[in-house]
């Protein structure tokens, strides 16, 4: 089944939420948003053009078929605690990056240099929960380079489930960018930030499927 069947939430309405949000109404697809702060859904919702609900949490995490969690990593943790085996059988969407302002105008990891949020989350998820991790382009950059053309800004993608994969590769061009696989969720280190296929790391700016490839191959 296409990404255009399924039910898409998204929990947080951020920078990368409400962008990410923006991106897939622009492209035709559906969204239900939930936030602890429902005006500012309720808000993004009203802006997209009858492509998105505002919605409880819970209500998304029940509702939605592929949920896309646009929060910081703490609450990621409280999200699973609370809602557990009401995650089972989602295809779980980790646009996260596990960092934290550094006092210096920047930011710095907060877990280990060799940790990533991707498997932290799927070491919490519940069994049939399927988790698809993607980043490697900030906020900014993600509003900025949507269906450029004549080529495509690349959006890589780790994930263990091929199934899960395909769907979120549909969604990634669905929001207007060219989704490429870095492997598996044990390559979801180089896709968040300060990795080697982040463009706040290795890479340094958004790349076209071509560079991208060029880049996996060198590595």
């Amino acid at each position: 089944m296409a990404i255009s069947d399924r039910t898409v939430g998204i929990i947080g309405t951020g920078n990368i939420g409400s962008t990410l949000a923006t991106n897939f109404a622009a492209g035709g697809q559906d969204v239900l948003l939930a936030s602890r702060d429902q005006e500012t859904a309720r808000k993004l919702a009203a802006s997209l053009d009858g492509h998105a609900e505002a919605v409880s949490t819970g209500e998304a995490v029940d509702r939605a078929d592929v949920l896309v969690l646009a929060v910081w990593l703490d609450a990621d943790r409280e999200l699973i605690a609370e809602f557990g085996e009401r995650l089972a059988g989602k295809v779980i969407v980790d646009p996260s990056n596990a960092v934290g302002p550094d006092g210096k105008g920047g930011y710095h990891k907060v877990i280990g240099e060799q940790e990533s949020s991707g498997q932290i989350l799927a070491g919490l998820l519940p069994a049939g929960a399927r988790l698809k991790a993607f980043g490697s382009l900030s906020a900014v950059t993600l509003a900025a380079v949507a269906r450029q053309e004549p080529e495509r800004a690349v959006l890589f993608y780790a994930t263990d489930d091929d199934a899960a994969g395909d769907l979120v590769a549909d969604l990634i061009q669905t929001a207007g960018y060219e989704p490429v696989r870095a492997g598996g969720l044990d390559q979801s280190i180089r896709i968040e930030m300060f990795g080697d296929l982040h463009e706040v790391g290795g890479l340094g700016r958004a790349v076209t499927r071509t560079e991208a490839l060029k880049a996996l191959e060198a590595s």
